[in-house]
C-alpha cells in the first residue's frame, strides 16, 4: 500500500494553527468533518475551503438583491443583505484576531449565516413562517442551503462547525445574544463571535441606514446610547468591539461575552430600532404589499406545480417544501417581477 500523499501547504497552515490559536480555539484539523468524506485540499484548510464554497455559491451572489432594512433602496449606500455578511464577517474576523480564535472559521459562518433568508428581509420571513405548518426560520433555511438545495441538489457539503455556527446564529427580538443555557450556544466559540458579530453589525449599521432615510436623526438617538457608544458607526462599532475583546479575555474564553452595561445598552439599542426603524409605518407600509405578493407567489405555485417548480429542488420533496425553497430563494427583484408576470395584464397587440 502506497503511503498517504502529504501536502505540505496546508500542513503547515494546520500546524500554524496548533501553535498560535488559543486552546479554547478550533483547529481546521480536528474539524468534526463533513458529512460526505471528502479528500483534504492541497492548499486550503478545512475552513478555508467552507469559505470559498460558500463565496462561490448562488444563494450568495443573490445577497445583493435581498432587503437588508429597506426595500429595494434607491440610493447606491443602503445595505442589502450582502454587504451586511460582508461586515458581519469583518467585525467577527476583528474579534476572532483580537481573542487568537479561528478567523477562517468566522468568516465562513458570518458570509453563510444568511444563505436561507426570504427576499423583503424578516417581512417574507414571516409570511413563510404562516403558510408553512410548524413555522419558517431563515437559519434553518440557510442550512437547508448548505446542505441540499446549493449545488444541483447535492449541497455544499460544509464542516459540522461552520453548519452548527449557521443554524445557532440567529435571535430574534426576543432572543438573547449571550445565552446563559450552554445548550443554546453554538458549539465553537467562533460560532458564539458570529452570534454576537450579527447583532453588532446590524445594530450599527441599520442605524446608519436608517438616518440616511430619514427614518431616524442622531437627535432621536437616546443619550446613554451616544454616551457609551459615540455617534458614528465606527465608534458603535469600537465600543463593542473592544467590549467583547476585553470580557471576553476577562473570562480566559470560558465563553463569548459582554460587560454587563455594553449587553443591556445593546439589548436596548436593538429594542429602540425594532421601535423606531423596524415597524416605522413608512417601511411597514411598504412590507404589507411585499407580504401579499409572496402569499400570492406562493398560491400559485402551490396551485401549478407543474408548471412552476419543474427542474427545481429534489423531486422526491413534498411540493410544499419546494414551492418553500422557491419562494425563499427569490430576490426582491425577482418575486416582484415573478407577481407581475402572474397578475398585471400585458398590453395586447393583437395579430393585426
Amino acid at each position: 500500500m502506497s503511503p498517504p500523499v502529504r501536502h505540505p501547504i496546508r500542513e503547515r497552515q494546520e500546524e500554524l494553527e496548533r501553535l498560535h490559536l488559543h486552546p479554547r480555539a478550533s483547529r481546521a484539523a480536528e474539524s468534526r468533518g463533513r458529512k460526505r468524506p471528502e479528500p483534504p485540499d492541497p492548499i486550503r484548510t478545512a475552513y478555508q475551503r467552507d469559505r470559498d464554497r460558500i463565496i462561490h455559491s448562488k444563494a450568495f451572489r443573490r445577497l445583493k438583491h435581498k432587503t437588508q432594512v429597506f426595500f429595494a433602496p434607491l440610493g447606491d449606500h443602503y445595505r442589502t443583505r450582502l454587504t451586511h455578511s460582508l461586515e458581519v464577517a469583518q467585525v467577527a474576523r476583528t474579534i476572532a484576531r483580537a481573542l487568537a480564535l479561528n478567523e477562517d472559521l468566522c468568516e465562513a459562518i458570518a458570509l453563510g449565516h444568511d444563505l436561507g433568508h426570504t427576499p423583503f428581509g424578516h417581512a417574507g420571513e414571516r409570511v413563510l413562517a404562516k403558510l408553512r405548518k410548524g413555522g419558517f426560520n431563515h437559519y434553518r433555511q440557510s442550512l437547508r442551503v448548505v446542505d441540499i438545495l446549493e449545488n444541483d441538489g447535492k449541497g455544499l457539503n460544509l464542516t459540522y462547525e461552520v453548519k452548527d455556527g449557521i443554524v445557532k446564529h440567529s435571535k430574534g427580538r426576543e432572543g438573547k445574544p449571550v445565552p446563559s443555557d450552554p445548550r443554546e450556544r453554538p458549539r465553537t466559540l467562533e460560532g458564539s463571535v458570529v452570534r454576537l458579530s450579527d447583532l453588532v453589525a446590524y445594530a450599527n449599521h441599520d442605524v446608519d441606514d436608517a438616518v440616511r432615510a430619514g427614518v431616524l436623526s442622531m437627535h432621536d438617538f437616546p443619550a446613554r446610547f451616544k454616551r457609551l457608544l459615540g455617534t458614528t458607526v465606527s465608534s458603535r462599532l469600537n465600543a463593542m468591539v473592544t467590549d467583547i475583546v476585553n470580557s471576553s479575555l476577562e473570562l480566559d474564553l470560558a465563553q463569548i461575552t459582554m460587560s454587563p452595561e455594553m449587553y443591556r445598552t445593546l439589548l436596548d439599542l436593538r429594542e429602540f430600532m425594532f421601535e423606531r426603524v423596524y415597524l416605522n409605518e413608512g417601511p411597514r407600509r411598504e412590507f404589507e404589499k411585499a407580504e401579499r405578493v409572496l402569499t400570492e407567489i406562493y398560491s400559485v405555485v402551490m396551485a401549478h406545480p407543474e408548471q412552476h417548480l419543474v427542474g427545481f429542488g429534489n423531486p422526491r420533496d413534498r411540493v410544499e417544501a419546494r414551492a418553500l425553497d422557491f419562494v425563499a430563494g427569490m430576490t426582491d427583484r425577482y418575486a416582484v417581477a415573478f407577481f407581475e408576470k402572474l397578475f398585471v395584464p400585458r398590453p395586447w397587440g393583437g395579430p393585426f
